[in-house]
């Protein structure tokens, strides 16, 4: 009886040793697909984090796959999830969330969460950031590489314009009066430094999001269904836009390019530039001058646009696969990876508790300027997000365009504008 009994033990034994070695060995395999949109520390930052996590996570490996631009990733998502063979999570746009909701291709997060510091964690992100990432009540993304536009300035142009080098336009009107001092003209009237740069070429609606928002006009509702591009505020935000080049000449005529904007900065051939807070890291390295940075000038209002990337859970997975991603997207944002990611890039932490962390603490008493983009977020709105995201984008940069080039009058450009969204959006209200 007791050599039985041994033996049933150590049969036992050898039994869950045996089935942990297999659910060792059955290891949760996960694609994480990660755009590189500003480049620089970016990567290499997520490779060390990755990494981290996986070195202290028995049975889970990610592979970290760069897939280029925002655009390109989505591209490259919606064909895998169309061809069966989708990530299992992703860094994508914070607008593309109806037209993943659309593909059927992600979960809601709280189909996936389970406890109460589940439902905490989900509950404890900026509220401006998750205007982009809920809609009818669920959440679809989770905040991660976030921005807002800030405005940057050359303190030593402001010096030699005879204005104080610490303090930024506040309005429109400074930001157009201290433009005209800026505005450097030599006698064959060729233009070597301009007052200002608000990038019109690759995502042109987000940055004009904070003139419009600056104007108290919103250009679309929380549903994703209606668009409100000819608004008379919005309309009037872009006159101003055009007015900056055409009436006031404080900016270059045409489409000012969103990628070398930063480099135009350093170069002296503009004294102000807006652009996201995910540039701070690269314009800390690179500025040669001192600079400052300032939340948006206002208008009607402070205001601007969230923007930037969300963590997604695809549908098509395992349920091993979706709670290892989960689990990894509530590590990556845990306080402590979210104050390095920040450190590392200038994206804004997504939420509260990184801000509190010791390494951040000192990084913005360094660095006083890493706190704007947060502190611009109690005036921030939703960047621009429909169902057919990519279609009505297009119709309003194209209006955007029109106008700025001087085809069509701003009034022309988003009413037509205006009309063709509607006939899209009509199916979904």
């Amino acid at each position: 009886m007791h050599m039985s009994t041994k033996f049933a033990q150590a049969a036992l034994a050898a039994g869950l040793a045996l089935s942990f070695a297999q659910s060792a060995a059955a290891e949760v395999d996960l694609q994480f697909y990660f755009p590189v949109a500003v480049g620089g520390k970016a990567a290499n930052t997520i490779d060390g984090l990755t990494a981290d996590y996986v070195s202290q996570t028995p049975g889970v490996k990610i592979d970290a796959v760069y897939s280029g631009s925002y655009q390109d990733t989505i591209t490259k998502v919606l064909t895998a999830v169309r061809g069966g063979n989708p990530p299992q999570l992703s860094v994508i746009l914070s607008v593309d969330m109806f037209t993943l909701i659309e593909e059927d291709a992600i979960v809601s997060f709280e189909e996936l969460i389970t406890t109460d510091a589940e439902r905490a964690w989900l509950g404890g992100f900026y509220p401006a950031f998750m205007e982009n990432s809920q809609t009818g009540g669920k959440t679809y993304g989770v905040p991660f590489q976030r921005s807002t536009p800030v405005l940057y300035w050359n303190k030593e142009a402001f010096k030699e314009a005879g204005l104080d080098p610490d303090t930024p336009p506040a309005t429109w009107e400074e930001m157009v009066s201290f433009g005209k001092k800026l505005t450097k003209t030599d006698a064959d009237g060729n233009v070597s430094q301009w007052g200002v740069r608000i990038p019109s070429s690759g995502f042109p609606y987000w940055l004009f999001q904070g003139l419009t928002t600056q104007n108290d006009a919103f250009v679309m509702n929380a549903d994703g269904n209606e668009t409100y591009f000819d608004d008379p505020g919005v309309i009037e935000a872009l006159q101003f836009l055009v007015d900056l080049s055409t009436k006031h000449k404080v900016m270059a005529p045409g489409i000012v390019e969103w990628g070398t904007t930063p480099k135009a900065f350093f170069e002296r051939e503009t004294a102000m530039m807006w652009t996201t807070t995910g540039n701070l890291t690269n314009v800390r390295t690179n500025a040669p001058f001192d600079f400052g940075v300032a939340m948006l000038p206002a208008n009607k209002r402070r205001g601007a646009p969230t923007g930037g990337g969300n963590f997604y859970i695809f549908k098509d997975s395992s349920d091993e696969q979706k709670k290892a991603s989960l689990d990894f997207i509530k590590w990556i944002t845990g306080p402590e990876q979210a104050a390095r990611w920040t450190i590392a890039t200038g994206y804004v932490a997504p939420r509260p508790d990184a801000w509190e962390t010791p390494a951040m603490q000192a990084y913005v008493k360094d660095f006083p300027p890493a706190l704007v983009a947060r502190n611009q977020l109690e005036f921030a709105t939703a960047e621009l997000s429909t169902y057919q995201n990519q279609r009505i984008t297009t119709i309003f940069n194209d209006g955007l365009e029109a106008a700025i080039i001087g085809k069509m009058s701003p009034e022309e450009a988003m009413k037509a504008a205006q009309e063709k969204a509607d006939k899209i959006l009509k199916a979904y209200r």
